[in-house]
């Protein structure tokens, strides 16, 4: 099996994302997999009793931005399949990665706005090569603006 991964977080910083990887579905004519992680690790210093249903409201909103980004696929003739995933991102895409022998991976680009965003230039360079080095996935940004 071979295929596109494209890991996304919602909300209008994922439609470049999400329309770069119908492009590279596209011009490959591989299968495309959207890729949407829960992650509760910012819960891990609560003593909530709530975590469950945070939980399970994330999963459902994941699954919309996933239908979503199917639809926007479909719109374009290209099927696309949703994957909601609980943990780690990094270990989430590695595994999806792995299990679909993927030879892409689409990410997001950290917002420009820095001190509003702790994923750097300089930590997604190294989250890369350790996701390429881990994965044999060859990874692909979305063009930045005014390229």
């Amino acid at each position: 099996m071979s295929g596109i991964v494209c890991a996304i977080r919602g909300g209008p910083d994922s439609r470049d994302t999400i329309a770069k990887a119908i492009t590279l579905a596209k011009e490959t004519d591989l299968p495309l997999h959207f890729l949407y992680v829960v992650n509760l690790d910012f819960l891990s210093h609560t003593s909530s009793s709530r975590v469950q249903t945070i939980s399970e409201q994330m999963r459902q909103m994941g699954e919309f931005i996933l239908l979503a980004a199917q639809s926007s696929a479909a719109a374009q003739g290209v099927t696309a399949q949703g994957v909601t995933r609980q943990g780690d991102v990094g270990e989430e895409i590695v595994a999806l990665c792995k299990e679909i022998e993927a030879d892409y991976l689409v990410l997001g680009r950290p917002q420009s706005r820095q001190e509003e965003n702790v994923f750097t230039q300089e930590l997604l360079a190294k989250f890369i090569a350790r996701i390429e080095e881990q994965t044999g996935a060859k990874v692909v940004l979305p063009r930045e603006e005014g390229q």
